[in-house]
C-alpha cells in the first residue's frame, strides 16, 4: 500500500526478491497542474509497468474493496507511504501489517518528518518499521536504521536517500517477519519521563511562510527543510503595497550583520547577490522563484527584476 515515489522502490525491491505481490492498494489518481489534468500516483506507473494487480479505492471501508481485499488471501501488508488503515483493514492479513515510517520513532510522528528533522537542525534521522495499531505511528517498533544528516542537505536529498535505505529496511523487515526472528519493541520504552516528543504534522501553506524574525540559522534550516517540496515563501513588498509571493529554495548564512537596518530590508547590487536582514544577522538568497516563473539562481532573477532595492520582505 502506498502512492508516491518513495513508496516505488520499496516495492521494486520485494517484487525482484520474488515475492508474490498479489495486490497493490493505491490513492486514486488526482487532478493536477494548471490544467488540473489527471495524474496518476508513481507507484501506479510501476506496478502498471510490472502488470500487478491494482486497487484504487476511493474509501477504505467500502465493503466493495473489503471483498476484493479479502479474496486475494495476502499473507501480509507492507505500506510506504500510504494513509491511515482501519482495523478492518490493517488486521486482515496473518502475519499483521507493518509500515515504514521516515523518522526515529517514537520521534516526530506524522506526515512531514524529513521536512522537520532538517527544520530543527537535527543530526540523526533514520527509518522505522513497525506494526500498524489504531493510532497513528504509535505501534510496536520491529527495525530501525539510522542516518547521518549532512550540514547542507536539503529535504529532496534527505529524501531520495531515505527512498533507497528504507527499501533495504522493508525488504529486512519481510525476512524478519517470514522467518519469525522479529522481537518487537513497545514505543513507550523509547519516551523517558517528562519527555516531550517532537512531531511531524502534516505542513499546509501558511506553515511554509518564512518568519524573517528569526536568526539566520534557523532560516536556513527551514528553507532547506522545505526544499524542493513544498518550498518556503517569503513576500516581496514594495513602499507603494504592491506584493509579489517567492519562493525560496536555497540560502547561505552570512557572517556580516548590519544592526542598522531594519529586519527584511534587502541588500543587493541588482547583479549578482541578493540578501535580507534577519535577526542579529544576514541571510543571502541563492535560489528562488516568482509566482508563474520558473526556479531561477539569484542573478538570473535580479536580471528580471527591476528596482528591486525599493522592495522588502513582509
Amino acid at each position: 500500500m502506498g502512492t508516491p515515489d518513495f513508496a516505488v522502490p520499496s516495492l521494486k525491491a520485494i517484487i525482484d526478491e520474488g515475492y508474490n505481490v498479489v495486490g497493490v492498494i493505491i490513492a486514486p489518481d488526482k487532478e493536477a497542474g494548471r490544467g488540473r489534468r489527471m495524474r496518476m500516483p508513481a507507484i501506479k506507473k510501476y506496478a502498471l509497468e510490472s502488470n500487478l494487480n491494482i486497487l484504487q479505492p476511493q474509501k477504505l471501508k467500502d465493503e466493495g474493496f473489503l471483498n476484493e481485499l479479502r479474496s486475494l488471501r495476502p499473507n501480509l501488508q507492507i505500506v510506504v507511504a500510504f494513509r491511515m488503515l482501519p482495523e478492518v483493514v490493517w488486521s486482515l492479513p496473518e502475519l499483521g501489517t507493518f509500515n515504514l515510517h521516515a523518522s526515529l520513532l517514537p520521534q516526530y510522528r506524522g506526515a512531514a518528518p524529513i521536512n522537520f528533522v532538517l527544520i530543527n537542525g537535527e543530526k540523526i534521522t533514520g527509518l522505522t518499521t513497525f506494526f500498524l495499531d489504531n493510532k497513528i505511528d504509535t505501534g510496536k517498533i520491529i527495525l530501525q536504521e539510522k542516518i547521518k544528516i549532512k550540514e547542507d542537505i536539503d529535504a529532496g536529498t534527505l529524501h531520495n536517500e531515505m527512498m533507497v535505505v528504507g527499501s533495504k529496511l522493508v525488504l529486512k523487515t519481510v525476512e524478519f517477519i517470514l522467518h519469525n526472528k522479529v522481537t518487537t519493541k513497545n514505543q513507550a520504552k523509547f519516551i523517558k519521563k517528562n519527555q516531550v516528543l517532537k512531531t511531524a504534522p502534516k505542513l499546509n501553506k501558511e506553515d511554509c511562510r518564512i518568519v524573517w524574525n528569526n536568526y539566520p540559522n534557523s532560516i536556513f534550516n527551514f528553507v532547506r527543510g522545505l526544499s524542493p517540496y513544498p518550498a518556503s515563501f517569503g513576500i516581496l513588498a514594495s513602499k507603494s503595497g504592491v506584493q509579489h509571493p517567492v519562493k525560496i529554495f536555497k540560502v547561505a548564512i552570512e557572517s556580516t550583520s548590519e544592526p542598522d537596518k531594519k529586519i527584511g530590508s534587502v541588500l543587493t547590487d541588482e547583479k549578482t547577490y541578493l540578501k535580507v536582514i534577519v535577526k542579529s544577522g544576514i541571510i543571502s538568497i541563492l535560489e528562488l522563484q516568482l509566482a508563474g516563473k520558473r526556479r531561477m539562481n539569484v542573478s538570473d532573477f535580479l536580471r528580471g527584476f527591476q528596482k528591486i532595492d525599493e522592495y522588502y520582505f513582509e
